[in-house]
């Protein structure tokens, strides 16, 4: 019996030392977990608003050339709250992405300097590395153009033709590089194979800061991106997001028909601010003139819309249809037509429109491989130059039902449209003998994508997306055959012929 006492006190002691031992290492858990536990709510937010405040003075000492200052698109709550529930279809945020190893306009190596995670080494690059070029786009004057590759992007000037910088980076490609005039400030938008950048994300990059300084995402794929000193437009098949560029907040949205073309443009002069994109019905084409808050809907096709542009200004139009044979103008203000030109008898896909500074010429490139130059009778009322219209000024527009009488509204020194031999039987027979057809031409290979659009004082930029720039000038009171002043090939392809 006593034993049995004994066994049992003992083996109580025993309990007691374990539950000491046991309490004191839960005990020393528990300090340890106090001392690696996440901060309190307050501690957060100071912490947030101090990294915030520190990358606005960043951003501030990195300001843009053409005078853009970004700012951290949300504010402390907000980051902490998530995307606002007017954004029901997409995401704003701030993103550490890309960082870049040279500045714009630097002619020095990608690969020299301080390297990132995202930008290929020269061990990692091969003289027989294929680059395919997915995008060309001009910037907002058109000086510059951008060429999205399977490899990154690159970014020419135009007169002389010359590479600016280009990035190479080991996640891939851009499908879109939208420019912002000539400053620091792009928008990119991944290729498929992008393992990084997915193609439903919009990046707003500063190369001069080296880093991606907002990104957009969508639950869909992005057709397209537009940029002006105050706007970041994002295009997607069957909606359009309007920002502000300051604070990327969401200003406007719109439905639109399909648009895997995601066409959209905007005016770039300061005192207009217009956009343009495909509306609900086909052949629609829906105006936006947001300072005055004015939508006009243009119907300008019988057919869906392939392709439009606007004037630096905003108020003229100028539209193509899927079938390519006509090219009309429109006064943005009122939706009234003013010209139509005739590019050809044959279905063809246009690629490119372009209007001149001046509001003299209009360019178009299609897929049958000719360049048209077409004279137009549109001038702006009292003034020589756009640079000084103002938002309430409309265009003087000139439109006759005879071409005769149109004649002494073109400048002497400029060319008229050729029209056919039975323009007089113009109302007797049908409309295609009443044409008005292009005032010059230059030929390219057939099937190719080319944009096009206007250089000094009367000639042409086509770049092509088989790597070939070309500038050309016509004469302006003959017309005919253009003549090639500069070829080059910006973007060699093995084994492809010119």
């Amino acid at each position: 019996m006593d034993g049995s006492l004994k066994f049992s006190k003992k083996k109580n002691v025993e309990n007691k030392e374990r539950k000491r031992a046991n309490e004191g290492r839960v005990q020393r858990m528990t300090n340890k977990n106090e001392e690696t536990e996440t901060p309190n709510i307050c501690d957060i937010i100071k912490k947030m608003r101090w990294k915030r405040t520190e990358l606005q003075k960043e951003c501030e000492k990195g300001k843009s050339p053409c005078g853009t200052s970004l700012s951290i698109p949300w504010s402390t709550e907000q980051m902490l709250a998530g995307a606002p529930s007017s954004h029901m279809s997409s995401s704003v945020s701030t993103s550490q992405g890309i960082f870049p190893t040279s500045r714009i306009g630097n002619n020095e190596s990608p690969n020299s300097g301080t390297s990132s995670s995202f930008t290929r080494s020269i061990a990692d690059m091969n003289e027989n590395d294929e680059t395919n070029l997915l995008s060309i786009s001009w910037n907002q004057d058109y000086g510059c153009f951008a060429a999205g590759t399977s490899h990154g992007f690159r970014i020419y000037n135009c007169e002389p033709c010359k590479e600016t910088f280009r990035r190479d980076l080991k996640s891939g490609g851009f499908k879109i590089v939208e420019m912002l005039f000539r400053c620091n400030i792009l928008a990119l938008v991944g290729a498929v194979a992008n393992s990084h950048y997915p193609p439903n994300k919009v990046l707003i990059w500063d190369d001069h800061q080296s880093r991606c300084i907002g990104e957009f995402t969508f639950r869909s794929e992005v057709r397209g991106v537009r940029l002006r000193r105050d706007r970041i437009v994002v295009v997607l098949e069957h909606k359009i997001y309007v920002y502000n560029f300051t604070d990327l907040k969401l200003l406007h949205q719109f439905e639109t028909l399909a648009n895997p073309r995601g066409l959209c443009c905007l005016s770039h002069h300061s005192n207009t601010s217009v956009l343009a994109c495909p509306g609900l019905h086909k052949g629609q084409v829906r105006v936006e003139h947001f300072g005055l808050n004015m939508t006009k809907l243009v119907n300008a096709h019988d057919s869906q819309i392939a392709c439009f542009t606007l004037t630096l200004d905003g108020l003229l139009l100028a539209t193509a249809s899927v079938k390519g044979t006509l090219i009309r103008i429109f006064n943005t203000m009122d939706g009234s037509r003013l010209q139509e030109v005739r590019r050809g008898v044959d279905r063809a896909e246009i690629n490119s429109i372009a209007l001149s500074p001046n509001v003299q010429w209009l360019a178009a490139s299609s897929d049958k491989g000719t360049v048209h130059i077409f004279s137009l009778r549109v001038r702006v009322s009292g003034e020589d130059s756009l640079t000084q219209l103002n938002a309430t000024q409309g265009p003087a527009l000139f439109h006759q039902n005879s071409s005769t009488s149109l004649d002494p509204l073109i400048s002497p020194n400029t060319g008229a449209n050729p029209n056919s031999s039975l323009s007089f039987m113009r109302g007797v027979l049908p409309k295609y003998f009443s044409s008005e057809w292009s005032f010059a031409q230059f030929h390219l290979p057939e099937n190719t994508h080319f944009i096009v659009s206007f250089g000094s004082q009367n000639t042409v930029i086509i770049v092509g997306m088989n790597g070939s720039f070309y500038k050309c000038s016509f004469d302006p009171v003959h017309g005919g055959e253009m003549v090639q002043k500069e070829y080059v090939r910006f973007l060699k392809f093995e084994n492809r012929p010119r």
